[in-house]
């Protein structure tokens, strides 16, 4: 096993207390490589938890530019990064928090030509994104991967979590064999959001990952719906 640097030490010691982490743990966590599709409301928590946890390698996919309609939940941007590339802000702020770690950014849309070659390097994939097509790609190219899949999406005060694709689980197109249509469920840009919900969602996804990563998450083929308004989360077999 590798040793750690008194720097490594140092920074990852309150969560190596832990027994269920200890240094085995984050060997692994040092170890793993995860890709983020999306650095909006849900990847910006998702990244920045992810990167102070110490996950070694972490992607960045995400085409778009920061917007002053952002700030309000995508924490990693300010005022002045108005215009800029998303995913290469999202590498250099976490860099910035750990400079142990890893970035590989790819700033461009995830397509049915680059899906594959994209996701192919990494162990796990956490989908972010914010549209049913490209959430049906993740997870149709990750499946066909055999890559796990971290899902997460919201809608007004509400979430649904899932993890598709573990050790022989469901995935997606199990739950929902076929994409809604777009008009029965607006997005944030036609329905509106408010900041904290995408970021308390983020964090049960990186914590999620987490476990993963770790070995401690037992929640095969089951989906979690939270209520955010009403402080309640209930789970579903599927």
């Amino acid at each position: 096993m590798s040793k750690f640097s008194k720097d490594e030490f140092l920074r990852y010691s309150r969560q190596m207390m832990l027994c269920e982490i200890g240094s085995k743990g984050q060997e692994k966590i040092r170890a793993a490589k995860v890709i983020v599709i999306g650095a909006g409301g849900l990847g910006c928590p998702v990244l920045q938890y992810l990167a102070g946890a110490g996950i070694g390698t972490l992607g960045i996919v995400d085409f778009d530019r920061v917007e002053l309609h952002n700030l309000h939940r995508q924490v990693l941007y300010t005022t002045q990064d108005i215009g800029k590339s998303k995913a290469q802000l999202a590498a250099e702020r976490i860099k910035m928090q750990n400079p142990a770690i890893e970035t590989i950014v790819f700033n461009e849309m995830l397509t049915e030509t680059n899906a594959e070659k994209i996701l192919a390097p990494f162990d796990i994939v956490i989908d972010g994104s914010d549209n049913f097509p490209t959430r049906y790609l993740v997870n149709d190219m990750a499946v066909k991967l055999n890559k796990i899949i971290v899902y997460g999406t919201i809608y007004n005060f509400e979430g649904q979590l899932a993890v598709f694709n573990y050790n022989g689980s469901k995935n997606l197109r199990h739950l929902y064999p076929e994409a809604p249509n777009p008009e029965d469920v607006p997005s944030c840009n036609e329905n509106g959001v408010l900041g904290m919900v995408p970021g308390i969602l983020g964090l049960y996804m990186a914590l999620t990952t987490l476990q993963l990563v770790t070995g401690l998450f037992d929640k095969s083929n089951r989906l979690f719906l939270f209520d955010f308004s009403g402080f309640g989360i209930r789970q579903l077999s599927y």
